[in-house]
């Protein structure tokens, strides 16, 4: 079995249902044109109620493979999330828009683009966390929470430090890097809304999302 479908199924058992504004899914599975190459069947596979982030980078195919991945969860119950693109996000009908944390700040533009998608932000910091909630973001993806082998990740910050920005953020908090069926549990009582990732593997990647 897929690490990502047992940390998924993990997720779904361990969550803590939050009053929020929206049924958050408790695991967000981020694609990776490099290191997630077989999506749809991941995807056929991940448990009702979580949640796809497909990140295309800019790829020519990035169309037929993202309506190929939208009808797949469509059919599994799955909450369908594009990342960064708006354009692509509304030509697919996507339900979210999951912004890197340099696009998030612009409070004008994610209020209109609220009143069409579910909208999550990266954030790697405090001032993040900060800026995404007074930009009007609905939910935060921090990272990186474990130690992880990304170049990008960073120094890990642990699952206190996770947590202290889970409560300053005041959104529905994700936390993203070296999570696996291990690491997870840490966060058992840490304010997290859910958790995402890449691979799931063991020493999973924490890319800047």
């Amino acid at each position: 079995m897929s690490p990502v479908i047992e940390i998924a199924r993990t997720a779904r058992r361990l969550a803590v249902r939050k009053r929020t504004a929206k049924p958050w899914p408790p695991f967000l599975y981020f694609t990776d044109p490099q290191r997630t190459p077989k999506l749809a069947g991941v995807i056929a596979m991940l448990p009702r109620g979580c949640g796809v982030v497909y990140r295309a980078f800019g790829a020519r195919t990035a169309v037929s493979e993202g309506g190929m991945l939208i009808r797949i969860a469509r059919r599994r119950g799955l909450t369908f999330f594009v990342g960064a693109d708006v354009k692509l996000a509304t030509r697919l009908g996507a339900d979210g828009l999951h912004l890197p944390e340099r696009a998030a700040g612009r409070r004008g533009r994610n209020l209109y683009l609220r009143k069409r998608f579910w909208l999550s932000a990266a954030a790697h910091d405090e001032p993040a966390v900060l800026r995404a909630h007074a930009a009007g973001v609905e939910a935060v993806v921090i990272s990186a929470v474990f130690p992880s082998d990304s170049p990008s990740a960073g120094r890990a910050m642990g699952v206190f430090t996770f947590m202290r920005l889970a409560r300053r953020a005041r959104l529905p908090a994700y936390a993203l890097g070296g999570v696996n069926r291990r690491t997870m549990i840490r966060l058992k009582g840490a304010g997290a809304v859910g958790v995402a990732a890449v691979s799931g593997a063991d020493n999973a990647r924490a890319p800047r999302t």
